[in-house]
């Protein structure tokens, strides 16, 4: 009888540890080689895109074509040309389906992919819940996959702010 209240209660804790939110990666942690779809319907590989680009910016953002959710979008589209010439790939990432990610990117024509994550495959990577919708921050990885940069609750400033640290980075 104790052997199965035993089992019982570690396999509770199994289920349990299973809903709990991961680990969120730090600067200097590895980041996640993950893939899902994009607003064209195609795969990406994170890891692609990071070994293609001296830093990717992974962006996530909780709801497309919300007011937040475009100031962060927007913010990041007005930077690209000077992200771009520092090397940055931009990738945005929330739950929405692929047809809403198209629409969100047609609308405010931005110049990077957005990816479907409708099964919260990537958030749960970067060790966000996963039992909603995507949390508002951003991460800045290395060529080597490494995270050199955190960004968190950033709207309308957050192409300024990776600009920023970019910038300083190179003094």
């Amino acid at each position: 009888m104790k052997t199965s209240h035993t089992l019982a209660l570690m396999s509770l804790c199994s289920l349990l540890s299973g809903f709990a939110r991961a680990e969120a990666l730090k600067v200097g942690d590895k980041a996640p080689a993950v893939s899902a779809t994009t607003d064209a319907g195609t795969t990406l590989n994170l890891s692609d895109v990071y070994k293609k680009n001296d830093y990717t910016l992974v962006w996530f953002y909780p709801r497309a074509l919300t007011g937040g959710c475009t100031k962060q979008g927007c913010s990041l589209r007005d930077a690209s040309v000077e992200l771009k010439k520092k090397g940055v790939a931009v990738v945005g990432v929330s739950t929405d389906p692929v047809e809403k990610q198209k629409e969100f990117k047609e609308v405010n024509n931005f110049p990077f992919p957005l990816l479907a994550d409708t099964d919260k495959k990537v958030i749960k990577a970067f060790g966000q819940a996963g039992t909603g919708n995507a949390a508002r921050e951003a991460y800045l990885i290395d060529r080597s996959g490494k995270v050199v940069y955190h960004d968190e609750k950033q709207t309308d400033k957050q192409g300024e702010k990776v600009l920023e640290f970019l910038n300083a980075k190179k003094s």
